[in-house]
């Protein structure tokens, strides 16, 4: 019989208390709960602090991608990611656009949306006339909900007001535009909402519902671009410049279709997710801001969608590429404040701003993007992935490590990249055959 799952006050016992349950629960061995321990130079107490009933941690690797140069500046950059061939790629793409120059890379004012909704208003295009007419009060209501943030340059800038039809019938959404300076700025824009709401909803003769900061942070914006050129991607079937073609068919295909699109943009964040999450900031947020930017920037209401890179060929017959999309991450504040892997990693990306370490990811976007167009309009995507897959599999069925490059051998020259087939391969290498 399973046990229940309803159980109170959880909270209140100590991470061995809750290990001991959850092992208990799941029937788990003491070897297996192992897997739960913390890792020396991390203190439980601190992760405890962050989130809801700590067990333990789950790692995840955490690489460093080399070659990256960015605005003339050098990076090694740390990327914290499961997936086999990320880190590899990227530095892949660096090396070769450091032939031209590197990713030059720049960035707009980190400014983040606040949403503020109102409804039943009866006169909604006078509303927003009459919310705009109080702007300079509002915004200084506002501000004087964080003058710390003010002090340091940052604070509401401005209002915009949308009319929004909806399945409830017509919106009022108020949009406070904040600088939230080298913070990712939830606390900051969430307080300010709240503070506006009453007077936003009697100006509007409506009611107040939802007051929420907006991930679709079109207003804080990273943009990068980097030359590829057509001399070094050659590969031993393919010339340059029939690669610099295949690219650019890969890339038609993304823009024609919103199927191929979606995977396109996911490339992207493979590489842009990995330094959020290395460098303690919401890659959930970041996410979500991105893939919607796709969507906004081809349309307005987000009926369509486009890929987040461009590709074109210059003058010269090089592969030119560019990237734009929102980055609304921070350094201070949250986890990157006070998560030790975070701040060691901050350290060794060595930015001194959000804005830089926007434009980072920016250009840690286009490289993992062009490697992956790269591939597919070469040898393929699997030929790289698949080998590292292989090695994961190989240990999975028990090889040790003397003999894991046999067994990755042996199921790459035959294209079967399967558990099954690493543990017979394995058993037969043991046999002798």
């Amino acid at each position: 019989m399973t046990p229940s799952s309803e159980i109170s006050g959880l909270y209140r016992k100590s991470i061995a208390e809750r290990r001991a349950l959850a092992r208990a629960w799941a029937g788990l061995s003491e070897e297996e709960s192992r897997a739960w321990e913390f890792p020396p130079g991390v203190d439980p107490a601190t992760l405890d602090r962050m989130i809801e009933n700590v067990i333990g941690v789950m790692p995840i690797p955490l690489g460093v991608a080399t070659h990256f140069r960015i605005n003339g500046k050098d990076y090694l950059v740390p990327m914290a990611i499961e997936e086999p061939s990320v880190v590899a790629a990227a530095s892949n793409s660096a090396k070769v656009a450091r032939t031209s120059g590197g990713f030059f890379a720049q960035s707009t004012e980190p400014v983040m949306i606040g949403q503020v909704q109102i409804m039943d208003v009866a006169d909604p295009a006078a509303a927003r006339l009459r919310i705009l007419a109080a702007r300079t009060e509002l915004l200084a209501a506002a501000n004087a909900k964080d003058p710390v943030l003010v002090k340091f340059g940052g604070g509401a800038r401005e209002l915009e007001v949308r009319v929004l039809p909806s399945p409830r019938g017509t919106i009022v959404v108020v949009h406070l535009l904040v600088d939230a300076r080298d913070a990712g700025g939830m606390n900051a824009v969430n307080t300010m909402c709240e503070a506006l709401a009453p007077e936003l909803a009697r100006l509007a003769g409506g009611r107040s519902v939802l007051r929420i900061i907006s991930n679709l942070a079109v207003h804080r914006l990273a943009r990068a671009r980097a030359v590829f050129p057509a001399a070094q991607l050659r590969t031993e079937t393919m010339t340059g410049e029939e690669v610099v073609e295949g690219v650019l068919d890969a890339y038609a295909f993304a823009v024609a279709d919103p199927f191929r699109c979606a995977t396109h943009n996911k490339g992207i964040m493979n590489g842009i997710s990995a330094v959020v999450l290395a460098t303690g900031n919401d890659f959930r947020a970041i996410e979500s801001g991105a893939h919607s930017f796709a969507a906004w920037k081809a349309a307005p209401d987000g009926a369509a969608i486009r890929p987040l890179t461009t590709y074109e060929k210059d003058r010269d017959g090089n592969l030119a590429a560019t990237i734009e999309l929102p980055v609304p991450v921070g350094l201070i504040g949250g986890a990157t404040a006070v998560h030790p892997t975070a701040k060691a990693n901050v350290k060794l990306l060595g930015v001194a701003s959000a804005r830089e370490l926007g434009e980072v990811l920016a250009a840690v976007g286009l490289a993992q993007n062009f490697a992956a167009l790269r591939a597919l309009a070469t040898e393929g995507i699997q030929r790289g992935h698949m080998e590292l897959h292989a090695r994961n599999l190989a240990a999975s069925a028990g090889a040790r490590p003397d003999e894991v490059d046999r067994v990755v051998a042996r199921l790459v020259a035959e294209r079967a990249i399967r558990f099954d087939r690493a543990k017979a391969v394995l058993e037969e290498l043991r046999a002798g055959r």
